[in-house]
C-alpha cells in the first residue's frame, strides 16, 4: 500500500489499485462522483463512513491529478 497523497492511498490488490481513501476501500472516484450528483461533503461522509476531511482530501487529489492532464482539441 501508498500514499500517494494527504488521505488517499493505493493498493493492487484494493479496488484494482485505484485511489481509495486511507483506512477504507472508498475509491476516490465514488466520493468525487457523489459530490458531482449534488451529495453535500456531510452527506457522502455519513454515507460512506469517511470523514468531511476525507471527502475534501479526495477532492483535493482529483482537483490536481486533472491540472497536471493536457488534453488536445481534435480539429
Amino acid at each position: 500500500m501508498a500514499q500517494i497523497a494527504p488521505r488517499i492511498n493505493v493498493d493492487s490488490e484494493v479496488h484494482f489499485g485505484k485511489p481509495v481513501i486511507e483506512g477504507t476501500r472508498v475509491p476516490v472516484a465514488v466520493v468525487v462522483g457523489a459530490i458531482a450528483a449534488g451529495d453535500s461533503p456531510e452527506e457522502v461522509a455519513r454515507e460512506y463512513g469517511i470523514t468531511v476531511e476525507d471527502v475534501r482530501a479526495a477532492l483535493s487529489y482529483a482537483t490536481k491529478r486533472l491540472e497536471e492532464e493536457a488534453i488536445r482539441a481534435q480539429r
